[in-house]
């Protein structure tokens, strides 16, 4: 099977067809076929169906008034609270290996263990923390954060009536 670039299915860069999204849309990305004959107009979409009982509001004021919510509020502070102090953090520990790396060349180069140096063990102790950090805001996102995210999103969906726009 050709693509339409002309690459044929086994050469690099072409596209498989078991890519479970291929057939996925981003958000507001691409056409479907039927959008120009339903809408008369390229890129246009529907409105969606109307259901009984589901308020028809414009997007534009569900986000904001989602904006302005206490819980997004609360999702926002709690994202605040971690991220911030953390990047202070290892910035300053980043910063602090560089420095001492410039600025003490004789302590970094001390030996600690044969061949290894406070130089490398404070270099591996920057993925160390890395991936230390990577673990705590992951952690940090599925306790404080992605629930209520969640509940967020859910209530913003039934509002906008999903992902029609």
């Amino acid at each position: 099977m050709d693509k339409q670039d002309g690459r044929a299915a086994g050469e690099p860069g072409a596209l498989r067809l078991d890519d479970p999204w291929y057939d996925a849309l981003a958000s507001g990305w691409g056409e479907l076929a039927d959008t120009v004959e339903a809408t008369g107009r390229r890129g246009g979409t529907q409105p969606p169906p109307s259901v009984p009982g589901q308020r028809s509001v414009p997007h534009d004021e569900v986000y904001l008034a989602v904006q302005r919510s206490a819980a997004f509020q609360e999702v926002r502070r709690r994202y605040r609270r971690f991220v911030l102090p953390g990047t202070v953090v290892f910035l300053g520990w980043y910063l602090a290996y560089v420095i001492a790396a410039i600025a003490a060349p004789d302590l970094m180069a001390r030996r600690v263990a044969g061949a290894l140096n406070i130089a490398m063990l404070a270099g591996l102790g920057q993925f160390v923390t890395t991936f230390l950090l990577t673990w705590a805001y992951a952690r940090h996102a599925r306790l404080r954060r992605d629930s209520a995210a969640l509940d967020i999103r859910w209530e913003t969906q039934e509002l906008t009536g999903g992902n029609i726009r």
